[in-house]
C-alpha cells in the first residue's frame, strides 16, 4: 500500500492528499462542462462530483490535490492507484486541472515528481497512463514527455452522454526513465 500521508512537491507545485476541506474549492474549479469531455463523468454536475469524491477518498487509490506554490493555489487533481507491488507497477491518473491552468506546465511537474517517485523511491519497473483515444492534447502531451503508447482497448469505459471510450494505454519503463528525466529537463 502507498503511505496515505504522501506529499510531493518542487519549487512550483505541491502534491497532497485530498482532504475535506478541499472538496468547495475543487468543486469551484469543476463547473466548466468543457472540462469533462474527456474524463469518465462531468465533475460540473454536482451528483458526479459527489460521486468523483466518494471514488477519490477511497483506499485503493491515492488522490492528491494539486497546489500551485507561487499563488498557494489549489488547481486541480490526480492520483496513483492500481498499484501492484508484486508486478512493480502503478498507474497515473484521474489527473484533471481547473480551464484557467492548462498549457501552464504544471501536467509536467506532476507527471515528473510522481514518475521520480516511482522509479527512485518505490523502485517500480512500469508506470501506465490511460487516455481516451480522442483526448489528442493529452496523448500528444504524454507523447512529447516520453510515454510510449502501447495500444487501444475498444469500447472500454463507459463516458458521460452515453458515449462508449476507446481507451488507449501508455507507459514509461524503469529502463527508459533516464531519458524521460533528460528530455524534460526544466
Amino acid at each position: 500500500m502507498l503511505n496515505p500521508n504522501l506529499t510531493l512537491e518542487n519549487d512550483h507545485i505541491l502534491l497532497r492528499p485530498i482532504s475535506e476541506q478541499d472538496f468547495s474549492l475543487l468543486q469551484s474549479l469543476a463547473d466548466d462542462p468543457s472540462l469533462w469531455i474527456y474524463f469518465t463523468q462531468d465533475l460540473s454536475l454536482e451528483s458526479d462530483f459527489l460521486k468523483w469524491v466518494e471514488q477519490a477518498m477511497r483506499a485503493d487509490r491515492l488522490q492528491f490535490v494539486v497546489i500551485e506554490k507561487s499563488g498557494n493555489t489549489i488547481v486541480g487533481s490526480t492520483a496513483f492507484g492500481n498499484y501492484s507491488p508484486a508486478d512493480k507497477r502503478i498507474e497515473i491518473g484521474w489527473t484533471w486541472l481547473g480551464k484557467a491552468f492548462h498549457g501552464s506546465g504544471i501536467n509536467l511537474q506532476m507527471k515528473l515528481l510522481m514518475v521520480q517517485y516511482c522509479f527512485e523511491v518505490l523502485n517500480l519497473k512500469r508506470v501506465e497512463v490511460k487516455t481516451d483515444v480522442l483526448n489528442l492534447p493529452a496523448r500528444k502531451a504524454l507523447t512529447n514527455m516520453g510515454f510510449v503508447e502501447e495500444g487501444v482497448l475498444r469500447s472500454h469505459t463507459q463516458m458521460t452522454h452515453n458515449r462508449r471510450r476507446d481507451t488507449i494505454y501508455y507507459s514509461l519503463l524503469d529502463t527508459e526513465f533516464d531519458d524521460f528525466l533528460k528530455r524534460n529537463e526544466c
